[in-house]
């Protein structure tokens, strides 16, 4: 499953959002997206989680937590293009 993490401060590295789910299970891949341009934090990231069970554990106990003084926006991801349609 994957899953969408908001609010994540700008100097999470890909590592220590890896590091915050791996506490509820194996992490498959954890990354934060970057400026294209830039190159720095958007604020954002996507976890994949393989075990569907470990990664609702994780969106329940992850939304609304703090992560470096931010309280993070944890939820299922939707497919890209489900995104660009409902924005």
């Amino acid at each position: 499953m994957k899953i969408y993490v908001g609010n994540i401060p700008y100097s999470t590295t890909d590592e220590e959002l890896k590091e915050e789910f791996q506490k509820y299970g194996e992490v498959k891949e954890a990354y934060v997206v970057k400026d294209k341009y830039t190159g720095r934090s958007r604020g954002f990231g996507f976890v994949e989680m393989p075990n569907e069970e470990e990664a609702m554990n994780a969106i329940e106990n992850m939304n609304g937590s703090e992560m470096g003084g931010r309280r993070v926006k944890v939820a299922q991801a939707k497919p890209r293009a489900q995104r660009m349609r409902t924005s």
